[in-house]
């Protein structure tokens, strides 16, 4: 739980921010505003900062104490990890973090992606898996290694433009003693019935060309646009897309506990997303 402001601090405004390039797009100040509203938290603030990976230590360094904390977005999510003064087990393993809290000690960094995507999968009926693909190979396609883990992988295929890229990722699904193969995006034949593609809009495109099929399960952790081309052609073979939105949510509301210290109202900050 991350550390609430002491009573009576002479911090007036508290202030939070999702940092990334392009962020202008971000749901994710209609989320925490909908639960600052909720919780009563007038004093608190949320803006969207855009940022690249090599600005953020400058940012953080010249930051005065009423921030409290901060969603992280691509391209930082390495970054963060990388500045944070503390490293919790997971980002530490995932060498990305998507989220930043203050403490005494300094930032401390955290990441919600594995927990979003885990719930996404659940609540869209996926209970437990065995062979399982990502597409992909950042930060976000790390976490989806955890989460799909978790839920039993047995095997995992790596599908990525350039294989050379992929060190991370495997590194990863090699500690989770998850067996993998790396498979060229342009040759890809995805058999798996539950796929995970983090890739951001500039290539939907090619995946949205891959031969799909009934029967699977695709989450997208894109969410604007949407539909996205990856979602339309899943759809159009038959199969189930699960929408970013609700990895966007789930990995909120345990953001929005890290920062302020509080239960996420999570009645109000769906209502805000529907609405949206």
């Amino acid at each position: 739980m991350a550390d609430a402001p002491a009573a009576g601090t002479a911090v007036a405004t508290r202030r939070a921010a999702v940092l990334g390039r392009p962020v202008g797009h971000s749901l994710s100040p209609l989320l925490h505003r909908a639960a600052y509203a909720a919780l009563g938290l007038t004093d608190w603030t949320y803006d969207a900062l855009d940022i690249g990976a090599e600005d953020l230590p400058v940012l953080l360094a010249g930051l005065g104490e009423e921030w409290r904390g901060f969603s992280v977005t691509m391209p930082c999510k390495q970054a963060a990890v990388d500045v944070a003064d503390l490293v919790e087990p997971l980002p530490r393993l995932l060498h990305a973090a998507n989220t930043l809290v203050r403490t005494e000690a300094g930032w401390r960094a955290e990441n919600t992606d594995v927990a979003g995507i885990g719930m996404a999968l659940q609540l869209a009926g996926v209970e437990s898996v065995d062979r399982v693909a990502i597409v992909g190979a950042g930060g976000t396609a790390a976490a989806a290694a955890v989460a799909l883990a978790s839920l039993g992988a047995e095997h995992v295929d790596v599908v990525v433009r350039e294989p050379s890229r992929a060190g991370d990722l495997l590194r990863v699904l090699d500690t989770l003693s998850v067996p993998t193969a790396v498979v060229s995006l342009e040759a890809a034949v995805v058999d798996a019935s539950v796929v995970v593609s983090t890739v951001p809009v500039g290539g939907q495109p090619v995946v949205a060309a891959l031969p799909w099929r009934a029967g699977q399960t695709v989450l997208d952790v894109l969410y604007d646009p949407w539909p996205t081309p990856v979602g339309t052609a899943v759809t159009a073979a038959g199969g189930t897309v699960v929408g970013g939105l609700d990895v966007l949510f789930w990995q909120a509301t345990a953001q929005v506990e890290l920062m302020t210290g509080q239960p996420a109202p999570i009645a109000e900050m769906r209502a805000a997303l529907d609405a949206r």
